[in-house]
């Protein structure tokens, strides 16, 4: 007889995580403030499927908040920050009582001092709070570093497909999707891991282009394959530098065998293609990406201030850039408009407030959370947007120099979208230049891009590896050791971390 949805018995899940990407390079630390913390309501409106009718899979099923925390990537989390929101979500869980699932939404790459795998030691923790018979998937960023430790602490983990991370809410929703699959049939799939001795930065394995373009694309299609519920591949994060970053696969299954063949399958097809990765874009130093946005003939040129990207990790406030701009000549002389976003300086941002529009400034911006890849640089000029904290978006100042119009912020913050630019009164469509702190383009920038260039800049998430000086890293590990034997990509088999509890045991 066919169940309906209204035979079902409800189902509790809850909904809870910790989550943030970490630059082990970014001197500054990210405190409990630089979370935005939801509960409640306020929680479950960050995902869609959990509300009232959105799918059918969703019928019968009763979704508890817990404690979600979600932070701008940056430096280290400070270990009381990251004890208090731990303990609050341990807290949660047990208040909550017995749960049939769990979603723990996670990066993959935070880093708390004196912690190598945290997001290991956080899914421990909750796994026991939850007992055995509660299901939990996990849904992390492609860019994390997913160690057998993890692995073993959830019952389905996934990834993003996109780089750039178009599909970061869907990637949440096929995690729900497959754990109440799971906790309706009974299924409890085991997990075939495999550790590919890879390390690239996100600018390299961009799914943009080739060949990241179509090795994404071919996790659909193993899927497909009897015996397989989810397929995911992680690049690692390259700017922590700890033993547990590197490539990894994970395929989910209620076919042990073909779970390992399929995980085996994607490891050595990465590991054949490792060389075969390169930038999404033409790349350059700061000063050459200058000369070639001057020299462009297609416009708006955009130029990707790499290494201080603070959505990759970087502090923000690193103005090795902006310091070649300004003291570029055949810039000053071009006449030509350019829009540098942005700078994090809240001392800055506070001065141009209290001058007002219209005034002149006389400013030292930058190098104040990133003081060892850059000091601050002198920045004179006519203010022409200044908001306060309370503003949309937050404190921001515009100062005009010559052609250089930079944005100064108190916060971090990304500019990713062409609104970030309109609300300060900046149009970078009609501007000849455009300077980003970022990575690869987000698909507004891309769309506005006539022509740009990476710049190769120094910082926290620095895209020149070797640069960085990593010492903690497993090795060997391509491309630090470019002479490495072939390596070992024998899946580890992973059983079901609750195989002999019955559906619904926690009720």
């Amino acid at each position: 007889m066919t169940t309906t949805p209204e035979d079902r018995r409800p189902l509790l899940i809850g909904i809870g995580g910790i989550h943030i990407e970490c630059s082990t390079f970014t001197p500054h630390t990210t405190s409990y403030d630089d979370f935005d913390v939801r509960r409640g309501q306020n929680l479950l409106a960050l995902f869609d499927f959990t509300g009232p009718g959105a799918h059918e899979w969703t019928e019968q099923v009763q979704w508890v908040p817990l404690v979600h925390a979600r932070a701008v990537p940056g430096g280290p989390v400070r270990p009381a920050a990251y004890a208090a929101l731990r303990d609050e979500l341990l807290g949660r869980l047990d208040e909550a009582g017995p749960l049939d699932g769990l979603l723990l939404d996670l990066h993959g790459a935070m880093h708390v001092p004196g912690h190598d795998d945290i997001e290991a030691e956080l899914a421990e923790a909750v796994a026991g709070a939850v007992g055995p018979g509660c299901l939990i998937s996990c849904p992390t960023d492609l860019h994390g570093s997913i160690t057998e430790e993890l692995v073993a602490n959830v019952d389905l983990i996934t990834a993003h497909r996109l780089a750039p991370h178009e599909d970061e809410w869907i990637t949440r929703e096929r995690a729900a999707r497959h754990l109440v699959q799971c906790l309706r049939t009974g299924q409890r799939p085991a997990k075939a891991w495999v550790r590919i001795p890879v390390l690239l930065p996100g600018e390299k394995t961009s799914t943009q282009v080739e060949p990241a373009r179509g090795l994404y694309a071919s996790l659909a299609e193993t899927e497909r394959v009897r015996g397989v519920l989810d397929a995911a591949l992680w690049v690692g994060y390259a700017w922590a530098d700890e033993p547990r970053s590197a490539a990894a696969v994970v395929v989910t299954g209620t076919d042990e065998r073909t779970a390992c063949a399929q995980a085996r399958r994607l490891a050595e097809r990465y590991w054949s293609l490792r060389d075969d990765f390169a930038f999404v874009g033409p790349t350059g130093t700061a000063q050459q990406a200058v000369a070639a946005a001057v020299s462009a003939v297609r416009r708006p040129f955009v130029i990707s201030d790499s290494g201080d990207n603070p959505t990759a990790g970087g502090a923000g406030d690193v103005p090795h850039l902006l310091s070649v701009l300004l003291g570029d000549k055949d810039l000053a002389a071009s006449g030509l408009s350019t829009v540098y976003a942005a700078v994090v300086d809240p001392e800055a941002v506070a001065a141009c407030v209290s001058a007002g529009p219209g005034s002149t400034v006389d400013l030292y911006v930058g190098g104040r959370l990133d003081t060892v890849h850059g000091q601050p640089v002198r920045l004179t000029g006519r203010v022409d947007f200044a908001c306060g904290p309370h503003s949309p978006g937050g404190a921001a100042a515009v100062v005009h120099t010559g052609g250089v119009r930079t944005v100064l912020t108190g916060e971090r913050r990304p500019f990713h979208h062409i609104e970030d630019f309109t609300r300060l009164g900046l149009d970078p469509r009609t501007s000849d230049i455009v300077v980003v702190k970022i990575g690869y383009l987000e698909p507004e920038l891309r769309a506005l891009a006539a022509d740009w260039m990476i710049a190769l800049t120094p910082g926290g998430v620095d895209q020149d590896l070797p640069r960085l000086g990593h010492r903690r890293l497993r090795r060997p590990l391509h491309p630090f050791d470019p002479d490495m034997p072939a390596p070992d990509l024998t899946p580890r088999l992973i059983p079901a971390r609750n195989a002999a509890a019955a559906p619904g045991a926690a009720r």
